[in-house]
């Protein structure tokens, strides 16, 4: 049995609890088994479809337009201990469609909304680009004017998750009205627009659906902008401020995973007449991997429940949340593999898979370093600020 005593923190209500225990017990019927397919993008699109069958997506595709993080975070915990895929489907229909739902109009909603919410239609978030990442002030695409109606986007986007198999996409392009980051807009696009490519699908250690988009002076309606002109940075940093912290719950759920398979194995393992359990390294090895599990927790529904109170940012306390979360399930990770031993680094061992999904969450959506910089720069902010 998972552990869920963390669920009586006063961070949560009693809704969050039942909320809880729904995808627990839908996760542990289909989640491994639908993740499991052979083929990536069939596995996706199939998670997505059953999560909206259940009705999980009314949480990231909100009808009232409301995203509760805390029910974000839980959710991706959960769906990460049992299958990185799962946990990837789930998040990728709130991200893709995060900008929507918190920026967009009545009429943007209603076209993108119900279908991501049904599982019908995946939907992808196109921010990062070959020269831009972390920087995103220096993204190169372009968004000109075409008539008083129309624009026409160029460039190329990378890394973009549930490439080639979304039916929307948010692209940030460069309109110019400032230098840098203030003068980026974003614009929701459809996968059939003319001009639009999939340049090249992309690979990666642990499979998820990626890619590299190409925009051949892609025309697309001026009431395609979501907000107004110059408002890019503002959506996808405020999209971003929600959806941070949850990639550290995705981490969170990782870790769990780990210290549960860690000690089970240690427990059951014989070695010099006892049980691996017996040998005092493998005991802080665990120690080690429960209190990274319970700092992890604490900061992560620490910055959710900070947002849903209606703190007006939480930067510092999402930054803080992924970036001791994500370290943290990698040590957790890599000690649940020494553990295991030859069978830790076993292809098809679940050790082994939690590894390798594990490594990316230190990089998307801020890599540590970029969260270190983010964190330190509030720290000396929240010093040299004006109290008054």
């Amino acid at each position: 049995m998972p552990d869920s005593s963390f669920l009586d923190w006063p961070f949560f209500e009693r809704r969050h609890k039942a909320w809880a225990a729904e995808v627990e017990a839908w996760a542990a019927q289909h989640a491994e088994a639908l993740a499991g397919e052979y083929d990536t993008d069939l596995a996706t699109i199939s998670l997505v479809r059953a999560m909206g069958e259940a009705g999980l997506l009314r949480v990231p595709c909100p009808e009232d337009g409301r995203l509760d993080v805390r029910s974000l975070c839980l959710a991706r915990d959960i769906l990460a201990r049992h299958a990185g895929l799962a946990d990837f489907a789930f998040a990728m229909q709130g991200l893709g469609t995060g900008p929507v739902t918190l920026f967009g109009t009545e009429a943007q909603r209603a076209r993108v909304l119900p279908a991501a919410r049904a599982g019908t239609a995946l939907a992808a978030f196109a921010l990062s680009e070959p020269e831009a990442g972390s920087d995103v002030a220096a993204l190169a695409t372009v968004a000109e004017q075409d008539g008083n109606a129309h624009y026409r986007i160029t460039g190329r986007k990378t890394w973009i998750s549930n490439g080639g198999i979304a039916s929307t996409y948010v692209v940030f392009a460069r309109t110019g009205e400032a230098p840098g980051a203030k003068g980026l807009s974003a614009f929701l696009v459809d996968a059939e627009t003319p001009g639009f490519r999939i340049e090249s699908r992309i690979e990666v250690t642990a499979p998820h659906p990626l890619a590299t988009l190409c925009f051949d002076a892609m025309r697309v309606p001026a009431d395609a902008m979501i907000g107004r002109p110059g408002d890019g940075f503002r959506v996808a940093m405020g999209t971003l401020d929600v959806f941070r912290a949850t990639v550290g719950a995705a981490a969170l759920g990782f870790a769990r995973r780990a210290l549960d398979l860690t000690v089970e194995r240690a427990t059951e393992r014989k070695l010099f007449g006892a049980t691996l359990f017996d040998q005092q390294m493998s005991q802080a090895a665990i120690a080690d991997s429960a209190v990274d599990v319970e700092a992890s927790a604490l900061l992560v529904y620490r910055a959710a429940w900070l947002k849903d109170a209606g703190a007006p940012r939480v930067t510092r306390e999402a930054s803080m949340a992924k970036l001791h979360a994500t370290e943290a399930a990698q040590r957790a990770a890599d000690r649940c593999v020494q553990i295991h031993g030859g069978l830790g680094v076993t292809k098809g061992h679940k050790a082994e898979e939690l590894y390798r999904e594990v490594r990316a969450l230190r990089v998307y959506e801020g890599a540590s370093e970029i969260q270190r910089l983010v964190i330190a720069r509030a720290e000396r902010e929240r010093r040299t600020s004006d109290p008054a």
